[in-house]
Formats: structure tokens, C-alpha cells, sequence
């Protein structure tokens, strides 16, 4: 039997997802939740298999945090690369749209418990592109020499040339030359393009 937890803000999702759940003899829903502070707590007294929760609720990312010895499938409205990536990085073994079929989400569940990860198909192809736009900024980023992430890093906060020049202790010629290596390096045309490469590559936090 395999034992689940359902965890959405929405009454009618959890219960449409119930009943369709326990039409399969080998799943059953131990209990819901409607948000994520309330789901950690009964955590604490149930034992279950799968958490099926929403990405979006509240305290969700405190349930990564506690490491709790589940597997956890996320089922959501969002499509967008963004959310899936968020959701591999804390470590969730599945990740399912909502406008899925029931077909779908038990093959998500049968997968996750045979240990495998799962990934709704139609997402990969959104996910594949986002990593091999990751790995060509990866390779940007190792083209800077040091002094040329300095200036990066201190032009991404909003400093001026004058300020780069004085704080890294170099002429202001130098730091222009140097803007206009990495410009070219990470290809883009003006500091504002430059500043959200850096802010989007974790560079440096605003």
C-alpha cells in the first residue's frame, strides 16, 4: 500500500485528487494538510510514502530543509523552467503539472517509488534548454579573469567607474577597459545587461 499526503491550500484539489487516488486498491491518502507549517507538524505522527504537495505553499521550503525521510512530488500550476528548477535544487524526486492526466500523476507515484525521479515529459524539453544555457553561462563566467569579476561584481551593485577605479585601486582607463572585455566576454551591450547576468548568476545578491 502506498501511503500519501496531500498538501494544497485548495479543498477541491485535494479532494478531487483523494477520491481519484484511492480508486487504485494499492494508494491511500493518511492525510491532508493545507499548508506547509501544518504538514511539518503532522509529519511528526504520521508514516507515509509520497508527499504531494504544491510548490507554492507556505513553509513548503522548510520541508527540504528538515530533511524529512519521505519522497516528495510536486504538483503544480507552473510551467515555467523556473519553478522546475527550484524544485530539483531542494531535492524533490518528482515534479507534475496540474492539467496532467491521473494516468500521469500514478506514473509519477509507481516511478518515484521504484526510486526513480520523475519529470512530467513535456517539461523536459523546457528543462534541457534551460542547462545547456546554464552551462554556456558557466563558460562565460570561467572566461573573466579575476580583476575583470571584480569590476563585474561592483558594476552589478551600481558603481560607477570612478568609485570601481578608487575601491579596486586602478585608473578608471583600466576599469573601462576592462568593462569592455567583459562586455564582449559575456556578450551584452550595456551595464544594465551586464548586471542582471551577474544577479542571475548568483554573482551577487541585491
Amino acid at each position: 500500500m502506498i501511503k500519501i499526503m496531500l498538501v494544497d491550500d485548495h479543498n477541491l484539489i485535494r479532494e478531487g485528487i483523494r477520491q481519484l487516488l484511492e480508486f487504485n486498491d494499492d494508494m491511500r491518502v493518511i492525510c491532508e494538510s493545507s499548508n506547509g507549517q501544518e504538514c511539518l507538524e503532522m509529519l511528526q505522527n504520521v508514516q507515509i510514502d509520497i508527499l504531494l504537495l504544491d510548490i507554492n505553499m507556505p513553509g513548503m521550503n522548510g520541508i527540504r530543509r528538515r530533511k524529512i525521510p519521505t519522497k516528495v512530488l510536486m504538483l503544480t500550476v507552473h510551467n515555467e523552467v523556473e519553478y522546475l528548477v527550484r524544485a530539483t535544487d531542494i531535492g524533490v524526486e518528482g515534479y507534475i503539472l496540474k492539467d496532467a492526466g491521473f494516468d500521469e500523476l500514478k506514473t509519477a507515484i509507481y516511478s518515484i517509488m521504484n526510486g526513480e525521479n520523475y519529470i512530467q515529459p513535456k517539461l523536459i524539453p523546457s528543462l534541457n534548454n534551460y542547462l545547456v544555457h546554464k552551462d554556456m553561462e558557466v563558460d562565460k563566467i570561467k572566461s573573466l579573469t579575476r580583476r575583470e569579476m571584480d569590476v563585474l561584481k561592483l558594476m552589478a551593485v551600481g558603481g560607477f567607474n570612478k568609485d570601481i577605479a578608487a575601491k579596486l585601486n586602478i585608473s578608471e582607463r583600466t576599469v573601462k577597459n576592462h568593462i569592455s572585455n567583459i562586455f564582449k566576454k559575456i556578450e551584452v551591450t550595456d551595464r544594465t545587461q551586464a548586471a542582471v547576468f551577474a544577479i542571475k548568476n548568483n554573482l551577487v545578491s541585491i
